[in-house]
């Protein structure tokens, strides 16, 4: 038997649920596992299930939007390994992990490559096979840098993410609404709080105690897109801004790999501009 993912958002209304579950009893269908939620203040319906069983994708969800909500959003997704692009500068601790939790096999990804402004991390990505590519940005605006890298990205078919691990560069409009909602990107910062450019020194001088990291996907506003996943440490009045660097790396890579992990294995709702998590 196969296992399917099911992801359905719909204006709420009572029994939908049992409209849901029945359907699948009714194809056949054995649910392995479920979640729902319902965000009352915007009526809002979200639900994933996994089922195994013989499935007709067309029929399923044809037979789903008769019993539902007409404004309903219906996805059937068979697990299968995503292809993603890694975006990067010259700090390597946010590739690394990824690279490594990769090659233990703990994510559901194909990596199609490494795309850089600098060639500083062709060696540490070469260890794991996986073509490096430099673009430099040197004499060229943003939109010209862009442009060579949208062109790179041309050449591989079917992109599900493109993944900022610590690329320092602003993202224009015109590339971010060609990825809506398939860009993930990590803050060094708790957000809402020190959005933009060394929020780490903006932290020191405001003497916060705790730091964090937060992964968002990147819309037109800057470090202002749906939130995927956060973390904290504590910190103290001994910590220059600098050791909250060095203590804020280790939060910033765990943050965006599992945001990464969470969006592979399609646990997130994007709405309003928030995500449900499941």
């Amino acid at each position: 038997m196969a296992q399917y993912r099911v992801l359905i958002d719909a204006n709420d209304e009572k029994g939908l649920v049992h409209k849901i579950s029945t359907l699948f009893y009714n194809k056949d269908l054995n649910i392995l596992s479920n979640n729902e939620f319902v965000d009352r203040e915007n009526n809002k319906f979200f639900m994933r299930s996994v089922v195994d069983g013989e499935i007709e994708y067309l029929d399923l969800k044809e037979s789903l939007s008769k019993v539902l909500p007409n404004n309903v959003n219906i996805e059937v997704i068979k697990p299968q390994k995503k292809n993603i692009i890694i975006m990067v500068t010259k700090e390597m601790h946010a590739l690394g992990d990824i690279l490594i939790r990769h090659e233990a096999g703990e994510l559901e990804a194909n990596i199609l490559c490494v795309i850089s402004n600098y060639s500083d991390l062709k060696s540490l990505v070469s260890k794991f096979d996986i073509p490096f590519v430099t673009i430099s940005h040197v004499g060229l605006d943003r939109v010209e840098h862009e442009n060579k890298i949208l062109d790179c990205l041309s050449r591989y078919k079917d992109i599900d993410y493109i993944v900022l691990a610590k690329y320092m560069r602003i993202l224009t409009p015109g590339f971010v609404e060609q990825y809506e909602d398939k860009i993930i990107n990590i803050h060094h910062s708790f957000l809402p709080a020190f959005i933009g450019a060394n929020p780490y020194k903006q932290a020191f001088d405001r003497g916060v105690k705790i730091i964090g990291a937060t992964s968002h996907f990147v819309n037109n506003n800057l470090d202002e897109g749906p939130i995927i996943a956060q973390e904290v440490i504590h910190v103290d009045h001994a910590y220059g801004w600098r050791d909250m660097q060095r203590s804020g790396r280790n939060v910033e890579k765990i943050v965006l790999s599992s945001a990464l992990k969470l969006a592979l294995e399609d646990r997130i709702f994007v709405y309003a501009n928030k995500t449900v998590i499941f």
